[in-house]
């Protein structure tokens, strides 16, 4: 077993906590547990936490790092079966809920797992390992045209067509190192305000997991497993997850269901960015769960 939790600084932990307001007695639902920097702070203030994590190696890592505390229960599974594994064990309501949708240092630095273009490993980027999916499965399996579109859709990537035209002809890419040397090629000479291979990778690892289609299908169970007045906290790092947060938001809240607590979204602070760059692209969005009044019943 490992003997030490690999160093990772949680995304605006303080914000969470205040929003959650955790206590004893009540039962939060951390649906990203990633290493545990976010429940932690929830177990020393005596609630109950829920843990869900498709990736077994975090879960590991996250059960030795809340070894101190006794109350917890983590659970291997994607977040978009929150309210079936809820159910498995019994759980039918929690008093609040956490979304940090971002990568864990631990998975960033696993060359293995193919996320990170700063390192060479295999074109893999599942979060779950048995997923059925890899990067380099659509890298190398995709026509142009979806490729391209996968590209423009999930990464915002200006290079869109060029990228996907310049892979098709360099195929079989089976190395992140690969992948992200012919991507620099397709932009032009100069400095770049992110890596030439960041929205590439990140519009790859968004398909591979299908994190928005989780992420759409999770928020309206979180929602329904949440007890009125329960908070729900919504962490994204890029552009696409915090529109389809917001429209929720919106959405549910001119259905009665959500007050939403952040007319816009709470970034880090310039200490918290400095001393953790990753943060920089954070933003928190929250909202509290109603009491939705039943409908009066009518004579028949």
């Amino acid at each position: 077993m490992q003997s030490q939790v690999p160093l990772h600084e949680p995304v605006m932990v303080e914000e969470v906590v205040d929003l959650l307001a955790p206590a004893p007695g009540q039962t939060i639902l951390d649906a990203t547990l990633g290493l545990g920097g976010h429940s932690e702070p929830i177990l020393r203030r005596g609630a109950r936490v829920i843990g869900l994590d498709q990736d077994p190696h975090a879960l590991a890592w996250a059960r030795e790092r809340l070894a101190p505390f006794s109350n917890w229960l983590l659970l291997h599974g994607n977040f978009r079966k929150l309210r079936d594994l809820l159910a498995q064990v019994g759980i039918l309501e929690v008093d609040g809920a956490l979304f940090d949708l971002g990568l864990s240092s631990l998975q960033l630095s696993q060359s293995e797992r193919g996320f990170s273009f700063l390192s060479p490993g295999p074109l893999d980027m599942r979060m779950d390992p048995q997923g059925p999916t890899t990067a380099a499965d659509l890298v190398n399996g995709l026509v142009e045209e979806e490729l391209a579109r996968l590209l423009w859709t999930y990464g915002e990537e200006r290079y869109a067509r060029r990228i996907a035209r310049r892979i098709v002809e360099n195929r079989p890419i089976d190395t992140t190192e690969k992948l992200a040397r012919l991507v620099a090629s397709c932009y032009p000479p100069g400095r770049h305000r992110l890596h030439p291979a960041t929205r590439t990778f990140q519009a790859l690892r968004i398909a591979v997991n299908d994190e928005l289609g989780a992420l759409e299908e999770a928020l309206p169970q979180a929602v329904s497993v949440l007890r009125p007045g329960g908070t729900l906290v919504v962490i994204s790092f890029h552009s696409l997850e915090d529109r389809l947060t917001k429209r929720f938001f919106r959405e549910q809240g001119r259905a009665g269901r959500l007050q939403v607590l952040t007319k816009k979204p709470l970034q880090p602070s310039p200490e918290e960015v400095g001393r953790n760059p990753r943060a920089r692209s954070a933003k928190l969005r929250a909202a509290r769960v109603l009491e939705v009044p039943h409908p009066t019943p009518t004579c028949p």
